[in-house]
């Protein structure tokens, strides 16, 4: 759920232009710690990208979604933290993870486009990824969703790690992905922003795992992180500690709700 802002912002032209541009590399997923990463941490980051697109190349997939396990969720049952959307540039080529990303700890997000290393070339907790592989039919729609300016009307700039599924005050990383996900899964047409997106996510009844956060955590969140809120929560779930947010687990949630075909993939 963390970013950099020295990475380079997904400018606002269509998606698959920018797919298929060569552009320099972008410096994705360095956390914005002063420390910089160990000589050993960079290799073990490259080595994950390098099995992460080996592995991407022998499912034969065209659109994937990838995971890396950026934080230590532990506490709230969670593996992964960070979702982004992998999209082969071209049927022989490389592969651009396009992805919402925290400035620094800011209360703002942008859309990046980076390479597999940049995405894993972050302070992980742990060296493994995951890998979601839609069946071809949502694989195609999520190619052609990537061919509109769809994915940059689903972004929303206020961030929130904790933001509420069905609101659009703010959004995090991971609610992008899910919302695009809604609109590649939707009839054709129906689903174009963010509240159309929430509107067929409720109409399919989807519901995330939630969260239990305590007072204390809330309240700790609240007053010394400018990228936690809760007050687009819900005041009766809020003041009981369920967080209805989105996480990578509800991402994966989805797909498997929508498609019958996918299948999950471990890299470590």
């Amino acid at each position: 759920m963390r970013g950099r802002s020295e990475m380079r912002r997904l400018l606002p032209t269509l998606l698959s232009v920018l797919l298929l541009a060569c552009a320099p590399a972008a410096y994705a997923g360095q956390a914005c710690a002063d420390k910089p990463l160990t000589p050993n941490e960079v290799i073990r980051s490259m080595e994950l990208a390098r099995q992460t697109v080996q592995a991407l190349d022998a499912s034969g997939a065209r659109v994937a979604l990838v995971s890396r396990a950026g934080q230590d969720l532990s506490r709230y049952g969670l593996r992964y933290s960070h979702m982004g959307i992998a999209v082969r540039d071209h049927p022989r080529g490389g592969w651009t993870v396009v992805h919402e990303l925290n400035d620094c700890g800011t209360d703002a997000s942008g859309l990046y486009y980076e390479g597999m290393g940049n995405f894993f070339l972050t302070d992980l907790h742990r060296f493994e990824a995951q890998l979601i592989i839609p069946g071809n039919a949502l694989q195609e729609r999520l190619a052609a969703l990537f061919t509109t300016r769809t994915p940059l009307r689903l972004h929303e700039a206020r961030y929130n790690m904790v933001a509420y599924v069905y609101s659009t005050r703010y959004q995090n990383s991971n609610q992008w992905v899910l919302e695009n996900v809604a609109a590649a899964s939707a009839p054709p047409g129906e689903v174009a922003t963010r509240e159309e997106a929430q509107a067929w996510l409720k109409g399919m009844r989807f519901q995330p795992p939630t969260l239990a956060i305590s007072a204390s955590t809330r309240l700790g969140g609240r007053m010394f992180r400018a990228n936690v809120a809760f007050d687009d929560h819900p005041f009766d779930r809020r003041m009981a500690g369920q967080i209805d947010t989105v996480t990578t687990d509800a991402v994966r949630q989805l797909v498997r709700a929508v498609d019958g075909e996918m299948k999950t993939l471990v890299v470590d």
